[in-house]
């Protein structure tokens, strides 16, 4: 056998070093490396069908479209919102005023559930605004008693002026109309004693017009209470009466 101090170091640890544990950098054999091996190499497979989609060179322009876009709404609201404003200062719209002046009630029947009747009811519409016309349509008027309705009719559409008052006139007719039992012994009794209180209410499409500003059309109410009739006349008791107005 030759010299061993003149071989060459081929690994590590050298041949005839003494070892006091489990040789580092070593696989099951025990043949030792110089270094430490490198960790082996993933691969991963990439799916072509999920690859990262293109970035689109027109995503920054339609954003940008969309924001001038809602903001020009909401300008455009801003707007048309201070301009009603505006109108709405100058001309200061308000609900017209009823009157009832007169109701005359004829041929009236009471028996068997069935009631006979005429009212002429005479009334006075006031426009109380200085600039603004008023206009109406789809007029429905209904003659009460308490809460029973008697008789219906429609009214003529009419128009006023600024500061206009205007004669209306409302016939209702109930010929062999049915009611509820309470309803004709609660007119009987009334009747007896000398007067009966009914209740006339209107309902009307009203639009207010300024020049060339026009309001939407509104649902206007109209409640008169406690018409009293004397039961001979069949005439007004007390005068005129005023009506609650509203929409």
């Amino acid at each position: 056998m030759g010299d061993q101090s003149n071989r060459p170091v081929t690994g590590y640890p050298a041949p005839g070093y003494p070892q006091s544990g489990p040789i580092p950098n070593s696989n099951q054999n025990g043949a030792a490396f110089a270094y430490a091996a490198p960790p082996p190499q993933q691969y991963y497979h990439q799916n072509p069908y999920y690859a990262a989609a293109p970035a689109d060179p027109y995503a920054a322009h339609r954003a940008t479209f969309l924001r001038r876009i809602f903001a020009v709404l909401i300008a455009s609201v801003i707007i048309a919102g201070t301009v009603v404003f505006i109108v709405w200062l100058v001309v200061r719209p308000r609900i017209p005023q009823f009157r009832v002046d007169s109701v005359a009630l004829s041929n009236f029947n009471s028996s068997s559930s069935l009631l006979t009747g005429n009212w002429d009811v005479r009334l006075t519409v006031r426009n109380p605004n200085s600039k603004a016309n008023l206009a109406y349509d789809d007029i429905n008027a209904l003659m009460y008693y308490r809460r029973a309705s008697l008789a219906e009719t429609m009214i003529p559409p009419f128009a006023q002026g600024t500061k206009n008052v205007t004669a209306v006139r409302a016939t209702f007719a109930a010929a062999g109309t049915y009611v509820d039992r309470w309803v004709l012994d609660g007119i009987n009794a009334d009747r007896a004693s000398g007067k009966v209180d009914y209740t006339l209410m209107i309902m009307a499409r009203v639009r207010f017009k300024a020049g060339a500003w026009r309001a939407r059309r509104r649902l206007l109410r109209v409640v008169c209470p406690n018409l009293s009739v004397n039961s001979s006349s069949g005439s007004l008791v007390g005068g005129s009466r005023g009506c609650r107005v509203g929409f």
